[in-house]
Protein backbone atom coordinates (compact mmCIF):
# COMPACT_ATOMS: atom_id res chain seq x y z
CA UNK A 1 0.00 0.00 0.00
CA UNK A 2 1.40 3.40 -0.97
CA UNK A 3 0.69 7.02 -0.07
CA UNK A 4 0.66 9.76 -2.71
CA UNK A 5 1.47 13.47 -2.53
CA UNK A 6 -2.16 14.12 -1.60
CA UNK A 7 -1.83 11.92 1.48
CA UNK A 8 -4.22 9.23 0.25
CA UNK A 9 -3.55 5.53 0.69
CA UNK A 10 -4.70 3.17 -2.05
CA UNK A 11 -5.00 -0.61 -1.90
CA UNK A 12 -6.27 -1.57 -5.35
CA UNK A 13 -4.92 -1.46 -8.88
CA UNK A 14 -7.15 -0.20 -11.72
CA UNK A 15 -9.57 -2.93 -12.71
CA UNK A 16 -12.91 -3.33 -14.41
CA UNK A 17 -15.39 -5.97 -13.34
CA UNK A 18 -18.83 -7.21 -14.20
CA UNK A 19 -20.96 -8.75 -11.48
CA UNK A 20 -22.28 -11.46 -13.76
CA UNK A 21 -22.85 -12.05 -17.44
CA UNK A 22 -26.38 -10.64 -17.42
CA UNK A 23 -25.28 -7.31 -15.96
CA UNK A 24 -24.50 -4.68 -18.61
CA UNK A 25 -22.63 -2.37 -16.21
CA UNK A 26 -18.92 -2.66 -15.61
CA UNK A 27 -17.69 -1.50 -12.24
CA UNK A 28 -14.36 0.28 -12.58
CA UNK A 29 -12.10 0.79 -9.57
CA UNK A 30 -9.65 3.66 -9.92
CA UNK A 31 -6.69 4.00 -7.53
CA UNK A 32 -5.39 7.35 -6.29
CA UNK A 33 -1.95 6.61 -4.87
CA UNK A 34 -0.02 8.94 -7.20
CA UNK A 35 -0.74 12.53 -8.14
CA UNK A 36 -1.52 11.49 -11.71
CA UNK A 37 -3.88 8.68 -10.69
CA UNK A 38 -5.55 10.99 -8.16
CA UNK A 39 -6.28 13.52 -10.91
CA UNK A 40 -7.52 10.87 -13.33
CA UNK A 41 -9.90 9.38 -10.76
CA UNK A 42 -11.27 12.78 -9.82
CA UNK A 43 -11.90 13.75 -13.44
CA UNK A 44 -13.64 10.45 -14.20
CA UNK A 45 -15.86 10.83 -11.14
CA UNK A 46 -16.72 14.41 -12.09
CA UNK A 47 -17.56 13.35 -15.64
CA UNK A 48 -20.05 10.76 -14.41
CA UNK A 49 -21.56 12.98 -11.73
CA UNK A 50 -22.11 15.83 -14.20
CA UNK A 51 -23.88 13.32 -16.45
CA UNK A 52 -26.33 12.49 -13.66
CA UNK A 53 -24.71 9.18 -12.71
CA UNK A 54 -23.84 7.74 -9.30
CA UNK A 55 -20.29 6.95 -8.15
CA UNK A 56 -18.76 5.53 -4.97
CA UNK A 57 -16.32 7.90 -3.28
CA UNK A 58 -14.22 7.71 -0.11
CA UNK A 59 -14.81 9.95 2.87
CA UNK A 60 -13.05 9.97 6.21
CA UNK A 61 -16.10 8.36 7.85
CA UNK A 62 -17.21 5.63 5.41
CA UNK A 63 -17.41 5.33 1.62
CA UNK A 64 -20.33 7.22 0.11
CA UNK A 65 -22.60 6.58 -2.87
CA UNK A 66 -22.63 10.03 -4.44
CA UNK A 67 -24.85 11.90 -6.88
CA UNK A 68 -25.54 15.54 -7.70
CA UNK A 69 -27.58 16.71 -4.69
CA UNK A 70 -29.42 19.25 -6.87
CA UNK A 71 -30.56 16.66 -9.44
CA UNK A 72 -33.66 14.77 -8.31
CA UNK A 73 -33.29 12.08 -10.97
CA UNK A 74 -29.66 11.44 -10.05
CA UNK A 75 -30.54 11.19 -6.36
CA UNK A 76 -33.34 8.72 -7.21
CA UNK A 77 -30.66 6.40 -8.59
CA UNK A 78 -29.04 6.25 -5.13
CA UNK A 79 -32.29 4.95 -3.63
CA UNK A 80 -32.66 2.41 -6.44
CA UNK A 81 -29.10 1.09 -6.20
CA UNK A 82 -29.14 0.78 -2.40
CA UNK A 83 -32.73 -0.39 -2.05
CA UNK A 84 -33.04 2.52 0.37
CA UNK A 85 -36.42 3.36 1.91
CA UNK A 86 -37.80 6.61 0.50
CA UNK A 87 -38.46 7.95 4.01
CA UNK A 88 -34.75 7.84 4.92
CA UNK A 89 -33.09 11.20 4.07
CA UNK A 90 -29.61 11.67 2.63
CA UNK A 91 -26.82 13.94 3.88
CA UNK A 92 -25.57 16.61 1.47
CA UNK A 93 -21.78 16.97 1.26
CA UNK A 94 -20.28 20.39 0.56
CA UNK A 95 -16.93 22.16 0.45
CA UNK A 96 -16.98 25.34 2.47
CA UNK A 97 -19.61 27.36 4.27
CA UNK A 98 -20.67 29.22 1.12
CA UNK A 99 -21.80 26.00 -0.56
CA UNK A 100 -23.51 24.90 2.65
CA UNK A 101 -25.39 28.20 2.81
CA UNK A 102 -26.74 27.62 -0.71
CA UNK A 103 -28.31 24.38 0.53
CA UNK A 104 -30.15 25.91 3.49
CA UNK A 105 -32.51 28.82 4.14
CA UNK A 106 -30.43 30.19 6.98
CA UNK A 107 -27.04 29.43 8.46
CA UNK A 108 -27.17 30.72 12.05
CA UNK A 109 -24.31 31.98 14.14
CA UNK A 110 -24.15 28.65 15.98
CA UNK A 111 -23.63 26.86 12.66
CA UNK A 112 -20.73 29.22 11.96
CA UNK A 113 -19.19 28.41 15.34
CA UNK A 114 -19.61 24.67 14.86
CA UNK A 115 -18.20 24.76 11.33
CA UNK A 116 -15.17 26.69 12.58
CA UNK A 117 -14.64 24.08 15.29
CA UNK A 118 -15.38 20.82 13.47
CA UNK A 119 -15.40 21.34 9.67
CA UNK A 120 -14.06 19.80 7.57
CA UNK A 121 -14.81 16.68 9.56
CA UNK A 122 -17.37 14.12 10.72
CA UNK A 123 -20.15 16.52 11.82
CA UNK A 124 -23.46 16.90 9.99
CA UNK A 125 -25.66 19.89 10.83
CA UNK A 126 -29.42 19.73 10.20
CA UNK A 127 -30.85 23.07 9.05
CA UNK A 128 -33.92 24.33 7.16
CA UNK A 129 -33.52 23.25 3.53
CA UNK A 130 -33.37 25.69 0.63
CA UNK A 131 -35.53 25.39 -2.48
CA UNK A 132 -32.53 24.07 -4.41
CA UNK A 133 -32.58 20.74 -2.52
CA UNK A 134 -34.96 18.15 -4.06
CA UNK A 135 -37.64 16.48 -1.98
CA UNK A 136 -36.10 13.02 -2.25
CA UNK A 137 -32.88 14.20 -0.58
CA UNK A 138 -34.82 15.22 2.53
CA UNK A 139 -37.44 12.45 2.35
CA UNK A 140 -40.04 15.17 1.93
CA UNK A 141 -39.01 16.99 5.10
CA UNK A 142 -38.24 20.67 5.50
CA UNK A 143 -34.72 20.17 6.84
CA UNK A 144 -31.47 18.96 5.31
CA UNK A 145 -28.27 17.60 6.81
CA UNK A 146 -25.10 19.21 5.47
CA UNK A 147 -21.49 18.18 6.03
CA UNK A 148 -18.05 19.30 4.84
CA UNK A 149 -15.97 16.09 4.64
CA UNK A 150 -12.22 16.15 5.18
CA UNK A 151 -11.18 13.44 2.70
CA UNK A 152 -9.09 15.03 -0.09
CA UNK A 153 -10.74 13.00 -2.86
CA UNK A 154 -14.27 13.93 -1.83
CA UNK A 155 -13.22 17.56 -1.50
CA UNK A 156 -11.54 17.58 -4.92
CA UNK A 157 -14.56 16.01 -6.63
CA UNK A 158 -17.03 18.46 -5.08
CA UNK A 159 -14.85 21.45 -5.97
CA UNK A 160 -14.45 20.28 -9.56
CA UNK A 161 -18.17 19.53 -9.93
CA UNK A 162 -19.17 22.89 -8.49
CA UNK A 163 -22.26 21.38 -6.86
CA UNK A 164 -22.92 19.54 -3.58
CA UNK A 165 -23.14 15.75 -3.46
CA UNK A 166 -25.85 13.68 -1.84
CA UNK A 167 -24.01 10.66 -0.46
CA UNK A 168 -25.27 7.99 1.92
CA UNK A 169 -23.02 5.02 2.64
CA UNK A 170 -22.05 2.98 -0.43
CA UNK A 171 -23.71 -0.29 0.55
CA UNK A 172 -27.04 -2.04 0.26
CA UNK A 173 -29.63 -0.60 2.62
CA UNK A 174 -29.31 -1.61 6.30
CA UNK A 175 -26.11 -3.60 5.74
CA UNK A 176 -22.69 -2.79 7.17
CA UNK A 177 -21.20 0.44 5.85
CA UNK A 178 -18.05 0.14 3.72
CA UNK A 179 -14.72 1.53 4.89
CA UNK A 180 -12.65 0.55 1.86
CA UNK A 181 -13.14 -0.01 -1.87
CA UNK A 182 -13.25 -3.82 -1.46
CA UNK A 183 -16.30 -3.49 0.81
CA UNK A 184 -18.07 -1.34 -1.77
CA UNK A 185 -17.31 -3.74 -4.59
CA UNK A 186 -18.55 -6.75 -2.60
CA UNK A 187 -22.04 -5.22 -2.43
CA UNK A 188 -22.34 -2.90 -5.43
CA UNK A 189 -20.35 -4.55 -8.23
CA UNK A 190 -22.40 -4.31 -11.41
CA UNK A 191 -24.62 -1.61 -9.89
CA UNK A 192 -22.26 1.40 -10.15
CA UNK A 193 -19.91 2.43 -12.93
CA UNK A 194 -17.08 3.71 -10.72
CA UNK A 195 -15.54 3.15 -7.30
CA UNK A 196 -12.73 5.56 -6.42
CA UNK A 197 -10.25 3.85 -4.09
CA UNK A 198 -9.07 6.35 -1.50
CA UNK A 199 -7.72 3.79 0.94
CA UNK A 200 -9.13 2.94 4.34
CA UNK A 201 -11.58 5.37 5.96
CA UNK A 202 -9.82 6.89 8.94
CA UNK A 203 -12.86 7.58 11.18
CA UNK A 204 -14.68 4.35 10.41
CA UNK A 205 -18.26 5.13 11.46
CA UNK A 206 -20.75 7.66 10.13
CA UNK A 207 -20.78 11.33 11.13
CA UNK A 208 -22.34 12.82 14.23
CA UNK A 209 -25.64 14.51 13.29
CA UNK A 210 -26.73 17.63 15.20
CA UNK A 211 -30.16 19.20 14.66
CA UNK A 212 -29.87 23.00 14.85
CA UNK A 213 -33.55 23.64 14.08
CA UNK A 214 -34.49 23.02 17.73
CA UNK A 215 -33.32 24.67 20.95
CA UNK A 216 -31.25 23.41 22.54
CA UNK A 217 -29.73 21.53 19.59
CA UNK A 218 -30.41 17.79 19.51
CA UNK A 219 -27.96 15.02 18.68
CA UNK A 220 -29.87 12.84 16.22
CA UNK A 221 -27.02 10.39 15.61
CA UNK A 222 -23.96 10.15 17.86
CA UNK A 223 -20.54 9.76 16.29
CA UNK A 224 -16.87 10.27 17.01
CA UNK A 225 -17.45 13.97 17.68
CA UNK A 226 -19.25 13.30 20.95
CA UNK A 227 -21.62 15.30 23.12
CA UNK A 228 -19.00 16.80 25.44
CA UNK A 229 -17.02 18.22 22.51
CA UNK A 230 -20.16 19.64 20.91
CA UNK A 231 -21.40 21.11 24.20
CA UNK A 232 -18.13 22.99 24.60
CA UNK A 233 -19.12 24.98 21.49
CA UNK A 234 -22.93 24.78 21.41
CA UNK A 235 -23.81 24.80 25.11
CA UNK A 236 -26.71 22.62 26.27
CA UNK A 237 -27.70 19.73 24.04
CA UNK A 238 -30.57 17.26 23.78
CA UNK A 239 -29.92 13.59 23.14
CA UNK A 240 -32.30 11.57 20.96
CA UNK A 241 -33.33 8.25 22.44
CA UNK A 242 -32.39 5.05 20.61
CA UNK A 243 -35.98 4.16 19.71
CA UNK A 244 -37.10 7.65 18.70
CA UNK A 245 -38.98 7.21 15.42
CA UNK A 246 -40.51 10.54 14.28
CA UNK A 247 -42.95 10.51 11.38
CA UNK A 248 -40.45 12.44 9.24
CA UNK A 249 -36.81 11.50 9.74
CA UNK A 250 -34.47 14.49 9.92
CA UNK A 251 -31.38 12.35 9.61
CA UNK A 252 -30.19 8.99 8.35
CA UNK A 253 -29.15 6.47 10.99
CA UNK A 254 -32.35 6.83 13.05
CA UNK A 255 -33.97 3.54 12.00
CA UNK A 256 -34.12 1.03 14.85
CA UNK A 257 -32.26 -1.63 12.84
CA UNK A 258 -29.34 -0.41 10.77
CA UNK A 259 -25.64 -1.07 10.06
CA UNK A 260 -26.32 -4.80 10.32
CA UNK A 261 -24.11 -7.73 9.32
CA UNK A 262 -25.67 -10.84 7.79
CA UNK A 263 -24.93 -12.77 10.99
CA UNK A 264 -26.87 -12.28 14.18
CA UNK A 265 -25.00 -9.80 16.39
CA UNK A 266 -25.14 -9.74 20.19
CA UNK A 267 -23.36 -7.59 22.75
CA UNK A 268 -22.19 -9.48 25.86
CA UNK A 269 -20.12 -8.90 28.95
CA UNK A 270 -18.10 -11.74 30.49
CA UNK A 271 -15.67 -12.16 33.37
CA UNK A 272 -13.85 -15.09 31.82
CA UNK A 273 -14.10 -17.57 28.99
CA UNK A 274 -16.26 -20.07 30.88
CA UNK A 275 -18.86 -17.37 31.52
CA UNK A 276 -18.81 -16.41 27.83
CA UNK A 277 -19.32 -20.04 26.75
CA UNK A 278 -22.16 -20.36 29.25
CA UNK A 279 -23.89 -17.29 27.84
CA UNK A 280 -23.39 -18.51 24.26
CA UNK A 281 -25.08 -21.82 25.06
CA UNK A 282 -28.42 -20.00 25.21
CA UNK A 283 -28.18 -18.88 21.56
CA UNK A 284 -28.14 -22.34 19.91
CA UNK A 285 -25.25 -21.54 17.56
CA UNK A 286 -22.21 -23.72 16.94
CA UNK A 287 -18.95 -22.33 18.34
CA UNK A 288 -17.36 -23.03 14.95
CA UNK A 289 -19.62 -20.39 13.35
CA UNK A 290 -19.44 -17.97 16.28
CA UNK A 291 -17.03 -15.06 15.96
CA UNK A 292 -15.94 -12.87 18.86
CA UNK A 293 -14.85 -9.22 18.67
CA UNK A 294 -13.10 -8.32 21.93
CA UNK A 295 -11.17 -5.36 23.30
CA UNK A 296 -10.22 -6.42 26.85
CA UNK A 297 -11.28 -9.97 27.81
CA UNK A 298 -9.91 -12.17 25.05
CA UNK A 299 -11.15 -15.79 24.93
CA UNK A 300 -8.25 -18.17 24.31
CA UNK A 301 -10.19 -21.39 23.70
CA UNK A 302 -11.88 -20.31 20.48
CA UNK A 303 -10.38 -20.96 17.03
CA UNK A 304 -7.95 -18.06 16.53
CA UNK A 305 -9.52 -17.15 13.17
CA UNK A 306 -12.85 -16.67 15.00
CA UNK A 307 -11.51 -14.07 17.45
CA UNK A 308 -10.72 -10.45 16.60
CA UNK A 309 -9.05 -8.09 19.04
CA UNK A 310 -9.50 -4.36 18.59
CA UNK A 311 -7.55 -1.99 20.86
CA UNK A 312 -9.33 -0.65 23.93
CA UNK A 313 -9.35 2.80 22.36
CA UNK A 314 -12.50 4.39 20.93
CA UNK A 315 -10.92 5.87 17.80
CA UNK A 316 -9.06 2.67 16.94
CA UNK A 317 -12.16 0.58 17.65
CA UNK A 318 -14.36 2.75 15.40
CA UNK A 319 -11.78 2.63 12.61
CA UNK A 320 -11.67 -1.18 12.69
CA UNK A 321 -15.23 -2.17 13.61
CA UNK A 322 -16.98 -2.27 10.23
CA UNK A 323 -14.01 -4.00 8.65
CA UNK A 324 -14.26 -6.75 11.28
CA UNK A 325 -18.02 -7.13 10.69
CA UNK A 326 -17.39 -7.45 6.95
CA UNK A 327 -14.68 -10.05 7.66
CA UNK A 328 -17.01 -12.07 9.90
CA UNK A 329 -19.70 -12.12 7.22
CA UNK A 330 -17.18 -13.15 4.56
CA UNK A 331 -15.98 -15.98 6.81
CA UNK A 332 -19.52 -17.36 7.13
CA UNK A 333 -20.17 -16.35 10.73
CA UNK A 334 -23.68 -17.06 11.96
CA UNK A 335 -23.27 -15.34 15.32
CA UNK A 336 -21.06 -12.32 16.08
CA UNK A 337 -20.38 -11.56 19.74
CA UNK A 338 -19.07 -8.09 20.56
CA UNK A 339 -17.64 -7.37 23.98
CA UNK A 340 -19.63 -4.71 25.87
CA UNK A 341 -18.18 -1.23 25.40
CA UNK A 342 -17.29 1.30 28.10
CA UNK A 343 -20.10 3.73 28.95
CA UNK A 344 -18.10 6.90 28.38
CA UNK A 345 -18.81 9.74 25.90
CA UNK A 346 -16.11 8.85 23.39
CA UNK A 347 -17.68 5.40 22.90
CA UNK A 348 -21.27 6.64 22.43
CA UNK A 349 -21.25 6.64 18.61
CA UNK A 350 -19.83 3.12 18.42
CA UNK A 351 -22.33 1.88 21.00
CA UNK A 352 -25.16 3.38 18.95
CA UNK A 353 -24.06 1.53 15.80
CA UNK A 354 -23.80 -1.77 17.67
CA UNK A 355 -27.23 -1.37 19.28
CA UNK A 356 -28.81 -0.81 15.88
CA UNK A 357 -26.83 -3.67 14.34
CA UNK A 358 -28.08 -5.96 17.11
CA UNK A 359 -31.71 -4.78 17.00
Amino acid sequence: MRRDECGVKSSLKPRAFTQHAASPMKTEILPTHTKSLFGTAVQRAVQLLRAGEVVALPTETVYGLAANALDEKAVAKIFQIKGRPEHNPIIVHVVGNDMAKNCVRNFPELAEKLSNAFWPGPLTMVLPRSKTIPNNVTAGGETVGVRWPSHPIMQAVIRECGFPLAAPSANLSNQVSPTNAHHVFSQLAGKVALIVDGGQSQVGIESTVLDLTVSPPRILRPGMIHAESLAAVAGNLQLSTFNLQPSTLRSPGMLAKHYSPKAKLVILNWRDESELVSQLSTFNFQLSTTHVIAHTKIPAGFPPENVSVIPHDAEAFARALYGELHRCDAAGAELIVVELLPETPEWSGIADRLRRAAA
